[in-house]
């Protein structure tokens, strides 16, 4: 009976160890709504105000924990902090996912990020990440290990595993 037990506690690492690491994965196939291939216009008039909505925004959730699958204050994915965060800023009905979120809005070049567009990181073989771009080369993003929390473009980990970007909004500033 204990050689069972101790067969089992290396399984459930393994599993756990597995979850952990897959973080925002991403799914094979998504279904890429028409509504949005196109570009809306953003509700804020300039980009002080834009910055200002997504500071405030980014402070009520800042520390709120990582949890993959979770959606709110006890725990929220990458890709649910986003589609809330354009949900509740900028009444944008995101997908839920990173993968499908990486497939709408228009493809920008990372020197033509503008507040409020999105960024995305290959973290892993099959593992993706999504930000939100908040100006002077940072994003606010859920992090699997700081949870709701700011990050800089040019650090060396994200520098070295950024994706793309993309624009949903037209209005740029």
């Amino acid at each position: 009976m204990s050689q069972r037990r101790a067969g089992l506690y290396p399984r459930l690492l393994l599993v756990l160890v597995i979850v952990v690491l897959a973080g925002c994965a991403s799914q094979p196939s998504y279904r890429t709504d028409a509504s949005y291939a196109r570009a809306s216009k953003s509700q804020y008039p300039d980009q002080g105000a834009m910055i200002d909505a997504l500071f405030d925004y980014y402070h009520q959730w800042r520390g709120v924990p990582y949890r993959h699958g979770g959606v709110d204050r006890s725990g929220i994915d990458c890709s649910a902090f986003v589609a809330r965060t354009m949900r509740e800023l900028e009444s944008l009905n995101l997908p839920r996912t990173t993968g499908a979120q990486a497939q709408i809005g228009q493809p920008i070049s990372a020197g033509d990020l503008s507040p409020g567009d999105l960024v995305f990181f290959k973290t892993g073989y099959s593992s993706r990440h999504v930000g939100i771009y908040v100006g002077a080369g940072r994003f606010m993003h859920a992090s699997t290990s700081q949870g709701v929390t700011m990050s800089r473009l040019d650090n060396i980990y994200w520098r070295s595993h950024y994706w793309q970007s993309r624009r949903l909004l037209t209005q740029t500033y």
